[in-house]
């Protein structure tokens, strides 16, 4: 099944973005939730692109804005205890996260376009065969 992001109000959308370094961002948790994937499977896709994520788009974020992140939002608790930090992802940065997801989803949906034209073209060969 294609993923495809989650529905979500504005106001909560909006909950999600944050002002750091003088950038509107949003944290890689945020966004690997916005397309229900794994935020380790977020940042490793990042990683494999990393042409298309200058520091300008996407940055990791420092031992005390960590710090400053976790006290004022009680959903990044869980980083407490982690030692990585988070990466933000400034709207650019997203907009090309996006742009990366939907031409991986457009790929899936294209093999199985062309698997299920494959396997019609292999029954009708195999009825003419007999």
């Amino acid at each position: 099944m294609d993923k495809v992001p989650n529905l979500i109000a504005q106001a909560e959308l909006e909950q999600r973005i944050f002002s750091l370094r003088g950038h509107q961002v949003m944290i890689d948790r945020d966004l690997a939730a916005l397309y229900d994937v794994e935020t380790r499977a977020l940042n490793q896709a990042v990683k494999r692109n990393l042409e298309r994520f200058p520091t300008a788009f996407r940055f990791q974020l420092t031992e005390d804005e960590k710090s400053e992140l976790i006290t004022n939002c009680d959903r990044f608790e869980p980083l407490k205890h982690s030692s990585a930090l988070p990466h933000a992802f400034t709207e650019q940065g997203v907009a090309i996260y996006d742009e990366g997801e939907n031409k991986s989803r457009a790929t899936i949906r294209k093999s199985r376009i062309v698997q299920t034209e494959d396997k019609r073209k292999y029954k009708r060969l195999q009825k003419r065969l007999g």
